[in-house]
């Protein structure tokens, strides 16, 4: 029997065994829990006094302990008091979940070891609009978490099983965000919130300003809550990154990556209830990401002068990559310096009308909303300097690199230098001129019904139907230059101030974005539409569930069926190789928009049971499957990088499939929680998964399409292809472990670790390695904190081990995410009932980000991506924050 048959055999008895737990003792323990089962009922409705931290914890214990299906939740201590100030770092709290992080914030979320692109996130259980503010970022449908300010909301709560009554796409798990609503709070509650943050590497403060306001008339009938936040924060990101495929197979490069982020938010909610049948509500929810940004790259030759005069190289790794050279001050080598500048933004506009009728055993609720979100790249600028010009050919660097470790060492010449070491002039890099605009709109409409029952065991059943219409449009405009104008700009004219570069800190010119920008379009006549740079996907969907809901004497619980249908429409230019309208890119492309169609359908069926053991003991059961759509980037009909480009090699690209399947889980859990406090849980969870219908990328070299690429020394039809089919499975099982107590004199701990085996299919990844994208084997929190009425402390180590960072049809492609851990502390002072204080400090060791390539040597990825070369590395950031807030 072949590997792959003995896995499906093993996880078949393993689900087996899980479902036929539920056979075997519910029976058993029907009559011996009746007792237990009032006593939990009765704590359901207990009042639980506690502030703070506790009260946190006792709020998301709640929520999981009185759920059918298996969740966890995150809960705020009070208006605008997550446990984190990052949204993603709070949830990387809950056991089984990992969050990704890029460009210094929480952006994607990772449960059980799955792919983050199987992570279903819902903004009050509907889908949030997203884009990416970048030209380079992969388009998928997961929801950017950088763009929610904690203060706006009230909790989160993450489903790790699935139920029919739950909006479908997260083989992972769900993730709902919560807004918080008037009727429920207090009439006049008011929040002000203002803070400071300080970075070890950006060394800047930054401000933070959030507030809240909510009203409700004496009858409590209407209410309205208002709610903002606004950030501004330069980030600064420093390390060294390996770039082997420019002009040599053999340079690394000393790098920084500074943005300019700035976050609103505008969160409003309104809710009539004229008395206790009717109510009807209306959310709005309005959100922008600035991030404008300049990064700085200088690339030193670890082989030849670049290409002049004897190797300096003295070890070379399996793959034939330099590992270790060393340049003498006699033969120092020459460098090149550049700088890219970026104009991005993404806005996410969300409405949603609801209503509610309450009748004699029945609710009926309806809503209808509308999601659209607008971003990309407005303008891309690129300057370069190198041995070319009248000064700055004089920088030289001569020194040691090694990099036989996981991080790359330079030792050598301080290569600081000035404005005045710059070139007097220097011209655009006139093939970087690209906008990348890109939109995401979805409008849906919820019908739902809630019925209670008598018949036995079966108490009530739910209902409905949900339609969306969903539509992601990507496009490109490339810079055609007006040939009467000179590309020649005063370089001091570029550059304003000074930063640090690399991880050694070398002081450079700063380059000014908006110069560089204006100067780059004061070159341009106008922008020419990119034909192979467009795509739209329009995808219809509907589902239908029907789902029972039961209790008896010890045990509780649903079952149910979800039934969707999708068609999806993609649109884009395809290759004739003849059309062309002057614009190079364009060569070789129809005129014309060509549709292609795809449909799919299935039906999801879910169970979740929990039995009550005793008092304060439950075995919970779950089962079902559930799925992920194929992200946009597989579904767009051709997408390219590296052409026109005058680097051989560079020409790539993908072939999306409108025709993919979803890929499709299916999935069960068995755990035993045990409850002793209104804070104080233990508890075990064994999960498995069985995955089926990945999405495999595979890529062909030397490929010739129908596209000549004449920015060549020598034009030629010379392509990288990337091309998608839905081929093979995974499976994925593993256990959770959670502690949390309380003690009586203000102590307490939280504590959580996962194991995820997580057995993906090799022939998947170019990179040939049986790991799903960004899944940790193992993850751990160890959180201990103190409080009194006045004072509050929390000490929070989270953990996770390597993990693979994958990004198909990118310049850096796959690469292992070394382990990785941060150790967090949270002060709390109380000034009075109505104003606090608290400061933060995230990874106070100042944890490195280090990635490196882990493919087998002769594998399809670049030799940078193999034999554990050490490709980027980033230098660790501590962060502080503090900040009073005043609530009344």
């Amino acid at each position: 029997m072949s590997h792959t048959k003995m896995n499906k055999c093993a996880l078949a008895v393993k689900l087996g065994l899980v479902a036929g737990v539920a056979a075997l003792t519910m029976p058993a323990f029907a009559q011996q829990a009746a007792a237990a089962n009032d006593g939990a009922k009765e704590q359901n409705v207990e009042v639980i006094e506690v502030r703070g931290i506790r009260r946190s914890l006792s709020d998301s214990l709640n929520t999981k302990r009185f759920a059918d299906a298996v969740v966890d939740a995150v809960s705020a201590e009070d208006i605008g008091q997550l446990p984190d100030s990052d949204v993603g770092q709070a949830l990387g709290r809950i056991a089984g979940v990992t969050v990704g992080r890029t460009f210094g914030q929480g952006s994607s979320v990772t449960i059980r070891g799955t792919d983050p692109l199987m992570t279903l996130t819902t903004l009050n259980g509907q889908n949030v609009a997203s884009t990416g503010w970048y030209d380079q970022m992969n388009i998928d449908r997961s929801f950017n978490y950088s763009l929610l300010p904690p203060e706006l909301i009230g909790g989160m709560e993450v489903y790790k099983s699935t139920q029919a009554n739950l909006v479908e796409g997260g083989i992972g798990g769900t993730v709902i965000v919560k807004t918080r609503k008037p009727l429920d709070m207090f009439a006049n509650t008011a929040f002000v919130s203002v803070k400071g943050e300080y970075g070890s590497v950006n060394e800047n403060v930054a401000p933070e300003l959030s507030g809240l306001y909510s009203w409700k008339n004496a009858d409590e009938t209407f209410g309205v809550l208002v709610s903002a936040a606004y950030v501004d924060r330069e980030y600064l990101r420093r390390g060294t990154e390996a770039d082997l495929d420019w002009g040599n197979r053999s340079s690394i490069q000393p790098s920084s990556f500074l943005q300019e982020q700035t976050r609103e938010a505008l969160d409003a909610t309104f809710q009539f209830r004229p008395n206790d049948k009717i109510e009807l509500g209306a959310h709005l929810m309005t959100m922008t990401l600035g991030a404008d940004s300049l990064g700085a790259n200088m690339y030193i030759n670890t082989d030849t002068d670049w290409g002049d005069g004897p190797s300096n190289c003295t070890k070379f790794n399996a793959a034939g990559v330099c590992v270790v050279s060393n340049t003498p001050d006699s033969r120092a080598s020459k460098v090149f310096f550049q700088n890219w500048a970026r104009l991005g933004e993404m806005t996410s506009d969300s409405f949603e009308f609801n209503a509610k009728y309450s009748g004699d055993g029945f609710t009926l609720t309806g809503l209808a909303g509308s999601t659209k979100a607008e971003g990309g790249t407005e303008m891309t600028a690129n300057f370069g300097y190198g041995w070319w010009g009248d000064k700055f050919g004089q920088v030289k660097w001569a020194g040691q690199v090694d990099a036989t470790g996981n991080q790359i060492a330079i030792n050598g010449r301080d290569m600081s230098f000035s404005q005045a070491q710059l070139d007097t002039t220097v011209g655009t890099s006139t093939w970087t001129g690209t906008r990348g605009p890109n939109s995401d709109e979805e409008q849906y409409l919820q019908l739902d019904a809630d019925y209670d029952l008598d018949l036995g065991v079966l108490n009530k059943f739910e209902t409905g139907v949900r339609f969306t219409s969903h539509e992601f449009e990507r496009s490109e405009y490339r810079a055609i230059y007006d040939p009467s104008k000179k590309n020649e700009f005063k370089t001091s004219d570029l550059y304003n101030g000074t930063m640090d570069l690399g991880y050694a800190g070398y002081t450079i010119p700063k380059g000014d974005v908006n110069a560089m920008i204006n100067a780059t379009n004061s070159l341009v006549s106008k922008f020419g539409y990119s034909r192979p740079g467009y795509g739209k996907i329009a995808e219809d969907n509907t589902s239908l569930y029907g789902m029972f809901s039961f209790a008896g004497e010890g045990f509780r619980g649903n079952f149910g069926l979800r039934y969707i249908s999708t068609e999806v429409k993609s649109s884009g230019h395809v290759i004739d190789g003849v059309s062309s309208d002057g614009l190079g890119v364009n060569t070789g492309w129809s005129a014309n928009i060509e549709q292609v169609n795809g449909d799919y359908s299935d039906v999801l069926p879910s169970f979740n049971v929990t039995f009550d053991l005793a008092a304060d003991v439950m075995l919970r059961l779950s089962a079902g499957q559930a799925i992920t759509r194929p992200t946009y980037d597989t579904l767009f009909t051709a997408s390219i990088s590296g052409y026109p480009d005058d680097r051989r090699g560079n020409e790539q690209i993908t072939f999306g499939n409108p025709g993919l399947d979803p890929m499709k889980s299916s999935q069960a859990d068995l755990s035993l929680e045990y409850y002793y406090g209104p804070s104080n849980m233990v508890s075990a969870t064994y999960f498995v998964k069985d995955i089926s219908n990945f999405i495999v990328a595979n890529t062909k070299f030397n490929q010739k399409i129908g596209a000549v690429n004449n920015d060549l020394l020598v034009p030629a039809d010379n392509w990288t292809v990337n091309t998608y089919v839905n081929a093979g499975g995974g499976t994925i099982d593993g256990i959770e472990l959670q502690l949390n107590h309380a003690f009586g004199n203000g102590f307490g701990i939280a504590s959580n670790y996962t194991f995820a085996e997580a057995d993906a299919p090799a022939e998947v990844y170019t990179d040939r390695l049986s790991v799903f994208t960004e899944s940790s084997k193992h993850s751990a929190n160890l959180v201990g904190f103190w409080e009194d009425h006045e004072y509050s402390a929390r000490l929070a180590y989270n953990w996770r081990s390597e993990y693979m960072v994958r990004e198909y049809g990118k310049y850096y492609g796959n690469r292992m995410h070394d382990d990785f851990g941060t150790l967090d502390l949270t002060l709390g002072w109380n000034v009075t009932d109505y104003a606090k204080v608290r400061l933060e400090i995230v990874n106070m060791t100042a944890e490195d980000d280090v990635q490196y390539g882990a493919a087998a040597v002769g594998t399809e990825v670049k030799p940078a991506l193999q034999d554990g070369f050490p490709t980027w590395s980033f230098k660790g950031e501590t962060t502080y924050k503090l900040g009073v807030n005043y609530s009344f």
